[in-house]
């Protein structure tokens, strides 16, 4: 047996040396994402061989009725999961410690990798991971299965996940190339900065709640985020200028109006196309008047579009994004996207998560995230490991499920 250490007693800076520098680490394992769930208590556990840290994780804490917890790891733990002596140990530990909290169970998602993919790929090869389900039962823990839909787990199963490219704008499918073409073409500025733009970027979020009927975040949480992460937490917004452009469309239709007066009448293929060009720009303005009659301040600037993004180690988390809808034929989010994607790669990530999909891979949020070519990573998924009274508390839980999911 290993002259392995268990504690909980453990400083910021060890803690997150670790764990940002492990080839397992994630946002959600970060010390810093206790302070974002303060609804929940917490512990930092750690195991150390030869004063060395082996293992690590954050232990969040729900506290239920009757003096009772429930403890969740998200994406974690941050091991060798391999090591079955490792593992085997920690778990031993993690069961005692969560008995001092009355805990019914402990819940964890460790980000195990089973498969990479392109959502296209029919076969989905899997990678031999799938044998961690083994590992991780022989340690006491309870495979609650492959699930498919995002509701079914806390944290989706399946994730959209750009690997850094060696050239960006290279790696993407050429009708995204189209529509990033589509929003220069409406002069578009992509705009970065913090708490100075938490107000329209959850203005943007409000309006995607509005439209596609859930509820993400508000304006203390995104502050909240923003102020805890620092330098490694960004906005960053599409700014549009309508009546900017309504202003070059009109010069643009003066010129295509002198091009038709000084056109021989029987130039007809020439004033054909002439004709066809006007009658999209005379709509164009149309369509963007009817965008300013509807705005509080139609002569400013507005914001269209934003991403909130952290970046944790060598991975880059988009945890918000909105989108004005009155300006989808702008094509904002595409742009902002890819600036966002270039931050984060240039500060040193070399994975860019999108966030959870369906597992079905078949919804419009996949569709949409394909435009970006990523990977499907798809996950090993929830394990569970019992301490006192599992059954009936597992059954209590399944009915509680999504409260979990949005706190």
């Amino acid at each position: 047996m290993s002259n392995y250490e268990f504690t909980t007693q453990i400083s910021q800076d060890e803690y997150d040396g670790f764990v940002r520098n492990h080839p397992n680490a994630n946002l959600l394992q970060s010390w810093n994402w206790a302070r974002i769930k303060s609804n929940w208590d917490h512990v930092y556990t750690a195991v150390k061989k030869d004063g060395q840290i082996e293992a690590a994780a954050l232990v969040l804490i729900k506290n239920l009725p009757a003096g009772f917890t429930m403890l969740y790891i998200p994406r974690g733990p941050v091991m060798d999961w391999n090591d079955q002596e490792l593992l085997d140990f920690y778990m031993k530990n993690l069961k005692k410690e969560a008995k001092k909290h009355h805990a019914l169970f402990v819940k964890m998602d460790p980000p195990v990798v089973i498969g990479k993919y392109y959502s296209h790929n029919k076969e989905r090869p899997h990678n031999g991971n799938e044998q961690l389900v083994n590992a991780f039962e022989k340690a006491g823990c309870i495979h609650q299965g492959f699930t498919t839909m995002i509701e079914e787990s806390i944290q989706a199963r399946f994730q959209s996940i750009i690997d850094k490219p060696e050239d960006l704008m290279a790696s993407l499918p050429k009708k995204t190339k189209k529509l990033i073409k589509e929003a220069e073409k409406r002069d578009l500025e992509i705009i970065s900065g913090r708490e100075e733009l938490v107000d329209e970027f959850t203005h943007l979020v409000e309006m995607t709640e509005s439209r596609k009927h859930v509820s993400l975040r508000n304006r203390e949480y995104f502050t909240k985020l923003l102020n805890t992460y620092k330098e490694d937490a960004i906005i960053m917004l599409a700014i549009a200028d309508p009546q900017k452009i309504i202003n070059k469309n009109e010069k643009k239709l003066a010129d295509l109006d002198a091009q038709l007066a000084a056109l021989p009448e029987n130039h007809k293929k020439k004033r054909f196309i002439l004709e066809e060009q006007k009658a999209g720009v005379v709509k164009d303005i149309s369509n963007l008047q009817e965008i300013i009659d509807s705005l509080e301040d139609g002569t400013s600037p507005v914001a269209v579009a934003g991403v909130l993004t952290i970046v944790y180690g060598e991975n880059a988390e988009m945890l918000y994004a909105g989108m004005d809808e009155r300006f989808r034929r702008f094509m904002p989010q595409y742009k902002t996207y890819i600036e966002n994607f270039q931050w984060a790669f240039d500060h040193g990530c070399t994975e860019f998560s999108m966030g959870g999909v369906e597992g079905t891979l078949d919804d419009g949020l996949t569709h949409f995230k394909d435009n970006f070519a990523p990977y499907i990573y798809e996950y090993i998924g929830e394990f569970d490991l019992p301490v006192l009274f599992y059954k009936p508390a597992k059954m209590l839980y399944e009915k509680k499920r999504h409260s979990m999911r949005e706190s």
